[in-house]
């Protein structure tokens, strides 16, 4: 009668399964600008309803096996909810760009797959000899309130949800510029024989000195020539301006509220949208210039990157005027920035030069 009951519930689960599953392809498509936007609150507190029903399943789950009729009921009440929640944010998604989507469309899959597991688990464990059931199935609900109490702290706006990509690539370039700032010149023969210390006094412990600094000699990025050093000095310019930009940047898109709300036509997203891959294109090629800096220095890498950066830089000033975003602090900040590249781009040119002219004295000399 057990293993009848079980199997019964468990078709009765993969019809459930099934439909959310089709529901989530039939929402898949970008709903209609003309639809009625629901308003993310009432995203929430459907959450909260799924929460609740959670809830409602740990407590069937607690002492004896419920019945089998029990377990149906509470089952159908969780995907009727369930299927309503789906429903709502759906609605929410109206305006949407692709950014805000895919941060709102996390946090709805977290909450759906957190639901699958817990109504999965309850129906494996109905009236089995799992000794973990009293312990798995209180962890699964806590994972359904948390999924759900996740959507709280969702981006609301398509200006808040790329303000925030946007920050992550502030950090991604801040990590750099961390980085960068620990390269260190070599250290000249002076300076080695000072550190060695006194000769003759405790062998052991000088051979352990002397086995330390040949480590710390052979550390990366410590041992950049006058010249390599004069590369990272403008490099470091370049990425501490490009932090600004960012930074400067998020102040600016975030200050256009107004515009996303009255816009209908999407464009305003899709400015957005360009502004954040420019944006990411910018912190990407930072990181791709900082594994540059490190001997030995790939100068040519180095230009194409400066080419990207500064095309990347002027595609942003171009967006940011044309959402009539721009202030006199972004304007200055970018032209700050573009000073830098080209200092750069020019210390990189000298690079190259002096290097052709090494060349070509090491080849008259060897003839």
């Amino acid at each position: 009668m057990a293993k009848a009951d079980r199997e019964r519930l468990t078709m009765l689960l993969s019809s459930h399964l099934n439909t959310i599953h089709e529901t989530l392809q039939v929402l898949d498509q970008r709903p209609p600008a003309s639809m009625e936007k629901v308003k993310w609150e009432d995203v929430v507190k459907m959450g909260e309803q799924v929460s609740k029903q959670a809830t409602l399943v740990g407590m069937l789950w607690t002492g004896d096996t419920p019945k089998s009729k029990e377990v149906e009921e509470n089952m159908g009440s969780y995907f009727n909810v369930l299927q309503g929640f789906l429903l709502y944010f759906y609605g929410s998604m109206v305006g949407a760009g692709p950014t805000l989507s895919s941060s709102l469309h996390q946090l709805m899959m977290q909450v759906i797959n957190s639901s699958f597991n817990l109504m999965k688990d309850t129906i494996s464990s109905y009236k089995s000899r799992r000794k973990d059931k009293e312990i798995s199935i209180p962890v699964l609900v806590g994972q359904v309130w948390e999924a759900c109490s996740s959507l709280k702290k969702a981006p609301v706006t398509n200006i808040a949800a790329i303000g925030r990509a946007m920050t992550q690539v502030a950090v991604s370039i801040k990590d750099v510029l961390r980085e960068m700032k620990e390269l260190k010149p070599a250290c000249s023969e002076e300076d080695s024989q000072q550190s060695s210390g006194a000769d003759g006094v405790n062998g052991n412990e000088e051979e352990e000195k002397e086995e330390e600094e040949e480590d710390d000699d052979d550390d990366i990025g410590n041992d950049l020539s006058p010249e390599e050093m004069k590369v990272v000095e403008s490099a470091i310019e370049v990425i501490s301006s490009s932090l600004i930009v960012v930074k400067e940047l998020i102040r600016a898109i975030t200050g256009l509220l107004k515009i996303e709300k009255t816009d209908t036509s999407g464009t305003f997203v899709d400015s957005l949208e360009k502004l954040l891959k420019s944006s990411q294109v910018i912190g990407s090629e930072v990181d791709e210039l900082g594994a540059c800096l490190y001997p030995p220095q790939e100068v040519p890498a180095m230009q194409a990157i400066l080419e990207k950066i500064s095309g990347s830089l002027h595609a942003i000033e171009s967006e940011v005027e044309a959402l009539k975003g721009s202030s006199d602090s972004f304007v200055q900040t970018c032209s700050t920035m573009r000073d830098w590249i080209k200092q750069l781009g020019s210390i990189l040119s000298c690079s190259i030069v002096n290097d052709l002219e090494k060349q070509l004295k090491s080849t008259s000399v060897s003839n």
